[in-house]
């Protein structure tokens, strides 16, 4: 097996099973809301609510971004698209997932400077009555992120395979 079939392998395992571990976030994210409802109807609302159902989400759209590109559910024009050859699609894709990794790698960037001043500076803390402390979830975004980059290489790596006529490895 060649070092790009293992890649692929690697990479979609892992995203495969983080994805199926993440799809369980919604259920986190009604219970935060669920209480969020309950707290302002018969008791004191409580100050965490909405921004841990918004941590939640994050959480929740970051580490399953991977995972839905691998099952190809994302957003695509199909308008034409539908209709090429899988030769085309991959050759369209090549250059299309190249955007996609330049984007990712500029953000991941951005990402780990911002948890970086986060660490360096005492623990920055949200600016609302509940002040949480910010690493956490921008530890989850960095991780998602990079993710998501490896993701877009598996895909890339995929692509190329395509154009070369080769059989892809499949992950469950």
């Amino acid at each position: 097996m060649s070092a790009m079939h293992k890649f692929i392998k690697v990479v979609d395992a892992i995203n495969y099973r983080i994805g199926r571990v993440t799809m369980y976030g919604i259920f986190v994210m009604m219970a935060i809301l669920l209480w969020s409802s309950i707290s302002k109807t018969f008791f004191d609302p409580s100050l965490w609510t909405l921004e841990m159902a918004q941590f939640a989400m994050v959480a929740y759209y970051i580490l399953g971004g991977p995972y839905s590109i691998q099952m190809g559910t994302n957003v695509r024009m199909d308008l034409l698209y539908g209709e090429w050859s899988t030769r085309r699609k991959a050759a369209v894709d090549i250059v299309t997932v190249l955007f996609l990794i330049f984007y990712l790698v500029v953000l991941l960037w951005g990402g780990i400077d911002s948890t970086m001043y986060s660490f360096q500076y005492g623990g920055e803390r949200s600016p609302t009555a509940w002040r949480p402390y910010l690493w956490p979830i921008k530890v989850i975004m960095c991780t998602g992120i990079t993710l998501m980059l490896l993701q877009a290489l598996s895909e890339l790596a995929k692509d190329i395979l395509r154009l070369r006529g080769e059989e892809i490895p499949h992950v469950v």
